[in-house]
């Protein structure tokens, strides 16, 4: 049976899919629709018909579904945010535990699989520390706030969001006050013109630190000082900045951060450790339930203090120093320059000695890693005792994969934020002799229809005939991921900003002037009589240009 645009049809809702839309099925023929849940009886109408399924509108419940509730934001129909929040809480963390095992069924080709229950929290709202609010001008010019309207970019006003902190609402009233009295206009994405893109606020759940940082389409504020006043009246404000993006973009933050008032940064802590965050840091936007993901990541590692880790795709550091507290030695991976800088500035103030970190692609430098410790030292190979990979929601590429499984560790920790790539990846190292032990789901965004998952997974009994190395990473020349960025990033930054091509020779030389460690035959001549070309004065300019872009001077 198949049907047409138009139709208008009752269907029983039976099952939900991965973005929370409920799906039914009429005479065999299956439907999608959005704003039901399971259970729902509905009248829906077909608004796009493929010959063996469609997607319809709600027009009106039959029956509602005993599992509905009456969601308590009055706009979260039409927001699409919370795509869940007319789903009782305790159903919810049901349907993400299904999505986990079916994906880990469906994809990872598992049967039996060791799921333990999902964490879920006590109290499903108010739990973002993070939230960014686009500004914009209603049909009547007057300033509003809130967020776009699901799959458009209409703003949906509302200046309460119960899933951010209450602090969000005065804050946002204190700006748009502020710009209506002072006339800031607001961004317009069809024309490019105004000035007010976004307001990002962070708060420290912690530290009740607050963070504002205003998005524009400029180099300074009209009126600066009046919206300094009004902000730094609220408790805890701490720091007010401006981010320059001046792009014709959907991205929200602009590259260069201008601090207005007080720090550059927000504190605050996960478990006891102490994280210092910038506008434009990476930080997990639940910090309770983070706290949680890591205990079990820390959980499910193992640790005993005498073990090396390694943490790839490690961000600003907030798994590693976790792992670093039990660990003998934690080596963290991310690509991201400020990232990593922000990293090694976390470890500092957590007078934390036992973790290094890296700049690059975590697919490139751990099998440059492994296969460089292969030349210098011949008959062995690396060895790490963990490997936790926290990687970004298309998972991981190949080859890491198979190179962790080459590393032998004895325990692999995967931290996912979407189950279906974590259980093609699942089966690929299962494929290379690692068996999952344990599942577990941690509901980090409540409401919506994400989940993180972790997934322990260790070797079978071939372990027996490994041989144990012990080794240093101070044994190798790690040199070219160390210091901010690699040479391949570095040269790449250099001819994207000043049209130079530069060579390692060069990097090496501008290194050593400025004092950076360089590999011990790093770019040394052949011999002692060759002579080597010196770095010209502007590609040196060039290359200094790029190192303080990197962190490194």
């Amino acid at each position: 049976m198949s049907y047409q645009k138009n139709d208008v049809l009752t269907v029983k809702i039976e099952d939900m899919g991965h973005d929370g839309e409920g799906i039914g099925k009429c005479e065999g023929y299956t439907l999608f629709v959005k704003d039901t849940v399971i259970g729902d009886l509905a009248e829906v109408k077909v608004i796009k018909a493929k010959k063996n399924y469609g997607y319809a509108r709600l027009m009106r419940l039959i029956k509602p579904s005993e599992h509905r509730v009456e969601p308590i934001c009055p706009v979260a129909r039409p927001c699409g945010g919370c795509q869940l929040q007319m789903l009782d809480y305790a159903e919810q963390l049901r349907f993400k535990e299904k999505k986990i095992a079916e994906n880990l069924q469906r994809i990872g080709g598992m049967t039996e699989i060791p799921m333990e229950p999902i964490v879920g929290m006590e109290t499903p709202f108010r739990y973002r520390n993070k939230a960014q609010f686009p500004i914009g001008q209603d049909k009547n010019g007057k300033r509003i706030t809130g967020f776009y309207a699901g799959r458009t970019h209409q703003i949906m006003e509302n200046r309460n969001c119960y899933l951010g902190v209450e602090q969000n609402e005065e804050i946002l009233n204190r700006v748009l006050t502020w710009m209506e009295e002072n006339r800031v206009p607001a961004y317009n994405e069809e024309t490019g013109k105004g000035l007010v893109r976004h307001v990002l606020i962070r708060f420290g759940f912690t530290t009740k630190e607050i963070m504002v940082c205003l998005v524009v389409n400029g180099k300074k504020l009209p009126a600066e000082e009046k919206l300094i006043g009004s902000l730094t009246e609220l408790k805890g404000m701490t720091s007010i900045s401006l981010s320059v993006n001046r792009e014709r973009t959907n991205v929200i933050m602009g590259k260069e951060i201008h601090c207005l008032w007080g720090q550059s940064y927000i504190t605050d802590y996960i478990g006891n450790v102490k994280y210092q965050i910038s506008p434009l840091s990476f930080y997990q936007v639940n910090p309770a339930q983070t706290e949680r993901l890591y205990g079990l990541a820390l959980e499910y590692a193992g640790l005993t203090g005498n073990e090396t880790v390694w943490d790839l795709y490690c961000g600003i550091g907030t798994i590693s120093l976790f792992l670093a507290q039990k660990a003998k030695k934690v080596y963290g991976v991310e690509i991201v320059p400020e990232a990593i800088a922000d990293a090694k500035n976390n470890a500092k103030i957590n007078q934390i000695e036992n973790a290094e970190f890296f700049v690059g692609k975590s697919e490139e430098i751990l099998p440059s890693y492994y296969n460089q410790y292969a030349k210098d030292h011949p008959g062995e190979q690396a060895h790490a005792d963990v490997i936790v990979v926290d990687p970004p929601r298309k998972g991981c590429e190949e080859n890491l994969l198979h190179t962790m499984a080459s590393m032998q560790p004895d325990r692999i920790v995967y931290v996912s934020c979407d189950s279906a790539t974590l259980a093609r990846d699942v089966k690929v190292l299962g494929e290379l002799g690692y068996e999952v032990k344990k599942v577990r789901g941690v509901d980090q965004f409540p409401m919506t229809c994400h989940v993180e998952t972790v997934v322990l997974l260790s070797k079978g009994e071939v372990d027996s005939k490994k041989i144990r190395v012990e080794f240093s990473l101070e044994d190798m020349d790690m040199s070219e991921f160390q210091d901010g960025a690699t040479y391949t990033q570095i040269k790449d930054y250099v001819l994207e900003h000043s049209g130079l091509k530069v060579s390692n020779l060069y990097i090496s030389q501008i290194k050593r002037k400025c004092g950076i460690e360089v590999g011990k035959n790093y770019n040394l001549p052949k011999s002692e009589d060759s002579r080597q070309p010196l770095c010209p004065p502007e590609k040196e300019k060039a290359i200094r240009e790029a190192f303080k872009y990197f962190g490194m001077i």
